[in-house]
């Protein structure tokens, strides 16, 4: 097991099964059942199972490998309709996935906790990790949320956000590493910021066109230190200090297979610093769509 593969992370949310992905020639149950193996035999040992539809959690429970082998994290229902139907989701899928427990339950918009239901959805989350349906709680934040401030307030076990070659204000602020060092664990996410380093030059999304100048100049320095995009962006995340697991998502088992290749080679020698974008409207996450 190669220890920077081991450090990885696989999301769901890439894997179509709600139509949602490009079209493949095979069925998303089979490609599925194959991006699983691929993960289980390369050493990855945590899935990220949500957001996801009823039918795309019983397609992951019924291809998952058994026994199930990975670490798996679901996300909880937002906890506007209470805290009984954001246990009975959770219910709902751990049953659908086929867990008696899980890893982890993240609650997957922070500003829910500081709402008129967030109290009680927090202590109801506790309660079913104390019963023994999670070992973990976390809570997946943006830049815009204060991470550390989130780990101080309500100590949960897990902080997820995101940080990437182009996305670095939460590791150059040093937020990352307040929260390891309160014992929070950190995951990574959105290390690809949605993939403008994969995209020609003409096709940058619109919310970083006042960027488009350094992407370019991004893509430049990795050509010239003789990288590639995929491996640059994965020996950035996986190099990280602060981070225990890096979550990467594919759509495809080539996908997945050229992930596990790139983080099992030796990290590009890049200045990396020298690659951060410094607009924080641009890096917003929230203003436009995944590639």
């Amino acid at each position: 097991m190669h220890p920077l593969v081991s450090k990885l992370g696989l999301s769901a949310t890439q894997f179509g099964l709600d139509g949602a992905a490009s079209p493949r020639i095979r069925a998303p149950e089979a490609e599925v059942r194959e991006m699983l193996a691929i993960a289980d035999r390369s050493g990855v040992r945590l899935l990220d199972a949500g957001p996801a539809s009823a039918h795309g959690e019983a397609v992951i429970g019924a291809v998952t490998p058994r026994p199930c082998r990975f670490r798996v994290t679901i996300k909880a229902a937002r906890g506007d309709r209470g805290p009984d139907l954001v246990e009975a989701e959770a219910r709902a899928s751990l049953a659908r996935l086929g867990l008696i427990r899980a890893d982890s339950i993240m609650v997957q918009a922070a500003g829910d906790l500081f709402s008129p239901y967030g109290a009680a959805m927090w202590k109801r989350l506790q309660a079913l990790r104390d019963d023994g349906l999670f070992v973990r709680l976390g809570i997946s934040a943006y830049a815009s949320d204060d991470p550390a401030g989130l780990a101080r307030r309500f100590r949960p076990d897990i902080i997820q956000a995101p940080a990437s070659l182009l996305d670095q204000r939460l590791l150059i602020d040093g937020s990352l590493a307040r929260v390891r060092d309160q014992g929070v664990e950190v995951h990574l996410r959105s290390i690809y910021l949605n993939g403008p380093l994969f995209r020609p030059p003409g096709q940058v999304p619109p919310a970083l066109k006042a960027a488009a100048a350094r992407v370019s100049r991004a893509r430049r320095m990795i050509a010239e230190g003789r990288s590639d995009p995929l491996q640059a962006a994965l020996g950035f995340a996986l190099s990280r200090p602060e981070a225990s697991v890096v979550i990467v998502g594919a759509s495809t088992a080539s996908e997945l297979s050229a992930v596990v290749a790139a983080a099992a080679s030796p990290p590009p020698d890049l200045d990396w610093d020298d690659m951060a974008l410094e607009d924080p409207a641009a890096l917003d996450a929230r203003r436009w769509a995944p590639a």
